[in-house]
């Protein structure tokens, strides 16, 4: 992509009511546009990175045997009713609605109640079991404390994905199975190191769960961590936690962390609430077994900003970036240079390598402040000086190293080799 065609610019300042600096960043380097608190816009390079980061997590869900569906927003009273979870008093971040002919709508927060009312017109016996399904949908929360910038916001982009069972013994394979799929997706989001399977409350779930929280000084919870067993508990749920996992509490190092994903086994609570059964291989109607397992969208975005940004910008691992290099060309004045850099972008597009070209009629401190406030992972510098002596100045983001390749280099270095699993 040409970024003299890109419609958002840069901002040398964030909105005066932002505080977070994920939403700071993200705003200043044009990846998302602010409607309110707790709400924001995806703009094409921040959608570019939600689509990375989804496709990370289709890929693992993919790998557990998930099915991938859309299901509406819209829910339906009556099913929430049935499980107790349409009061206020139970749930209380509700959006609700009065439809024009008559009757209350909720608008979507999770969707375990809709997911089972669907699958049971397709589980009629045990041979219908297991099934898995999962969804990228945006979900609407009405949140009192809309002040992380995208880590807490009122409309979110959410990964929920819910698992039928005949048998206890098949759901807690499966949730095993699903628990370390998200230690693999953490790890390609370049979060692997700081993120920890956390023992906490199930909240308006179910008595316990387990959480994924990176450790983050921008967050909002506060982990009792043993990084010798790699294991944490939320201190909300401390005391019982250390009793049940037989942990001593001079052993836990205390911290905050942001929580980027949960999962919540049911059982057949669920199940039995809604009157959901199925055919066992005995002939008996038995409740169906239930777990689902949720990954925040938007919110793991907003903790990776948080996690690598400098005092120059953002620094997306090369997972998740938008594109892979920045081509930055200067000398635009000069005929020769631009055509040079014009070639050069041409050759690394054909090739498959993702580039943002920096092709404005802008001053080089500009272009250069610019590239580290967006935060691509390579900038590959074109000058009148670099095409006399037939090499590229290629600056690494991360870590500021500098180095001079050859056309030849640059294209071995950057040429696609599949999916990324690194950034740790």
């Amino acid at each position: 992509m040409r970024q003299s065609q890109l419609f958002t610019k840069t901002r040398k300042e964030a909105p005066s009511d932002e505080v977070s600096k994920n939403a700071q960043l993200l705003i200043r380097a044009g990846y998302v546009h602010k409607e309110m608190a707790g709400v924001y816009d995806l703009l094409p390079l921040g959608l570019r990175v939600i689509e990375k980061i989804k496709g990370i997590v289709r890929e693992e869900m993919n790998r557990v045997g998930g099915q991938e569906l859309l299901m509406s927003s819209l829910q339906r009273k009556e099913l929430w009713e049935q499980t107790d979870r349409w009061s206020d008093e139970t749930v209380d971040v509700w959006f609700k609605s009065e439809l024009a002919v008559g009757g209350e709508v909720g608008f979507g927060w999770s969707h375990e109640e809709p997911i089972m009312d669907m699958m049971q017109q397709y589980v009629a016996s045990y041979k219908d079991l297991p099934a898995s399904v999962y969804q990228f949908q945006t979900k609407l929360r009405n949140e009192l404390r809309a002040k992380s910038g995208i880590m807490r916001g009122r409309e979110f982009i959410m990964k929920d994905m819910y698992s039928l069972h005949a048998t206890e013994e098949d759901l807690n394979e499966y949730y095993e199975k699903v628990k370390q799929a998200y230690l693999v997706i953490f790890k390609r989001l370049g979060l692997g190191a700081d993120t920890y399977v956390t023992f906490a409350s199930g909240g308006a779930f179910t008595k316990f769960s387990h959480e994924f929280q990176t450790v983050c000084d921008a967050g909002e919870d506060v982990l009792y961590v043993h990084r010798g067993k790699n294991i944490a508990v939320n201190e909300e749920v401390l005391d019982e936690a250390v009793k049940e996992l037989g942990l001593e509490k001079d052993q836990l190092e205390k911290v905050k962390s942001a929580e980027i994903g949960n999962i919540f086994n049911f059982g057949t609570d669920k199940a039995a609430q809604m009157g959901i059964t199925f055919a066992s291989k005995e002939g008996s109607k038995d409740p169906v077994f239930l777990a689902s397992y949720g990954i925040g969208i938007t919110r793991a975005l907003g903790v990776i900003v948080e996690k690598f940004a400098d005092e120059k910008g953002i620094v997306w691992p090369e997972s998740v970036a938008p594109f892979t290099v920045h081509l930055v060309g200067l000398n635009s004045d000069d005929d020769a240079v631009r055509d040079y850099t014009d070639g050069l972008y041409t050759t690394l597009t054909e090739e498959g390598v993702e580039v943002l070209y920096d092709d404005r009629d802008a001053r080089t401190g500009e272009k250069f402040a610019d590239s580290d406030l967006i935060g691509i992972p390579y900038r590959v510098v074109v000058s009148k000086k670099t095409q006399e002596e037939g090499r590229f100045e290629v600056v690494t983001r991360k870590t500021g190293e500098v180095r001079f390749l050859t056309e030849e280099e640059l294209l071995n270095d950057f040429m696609p080799t599949g999916t990324e699993e690194d950034n740790d």
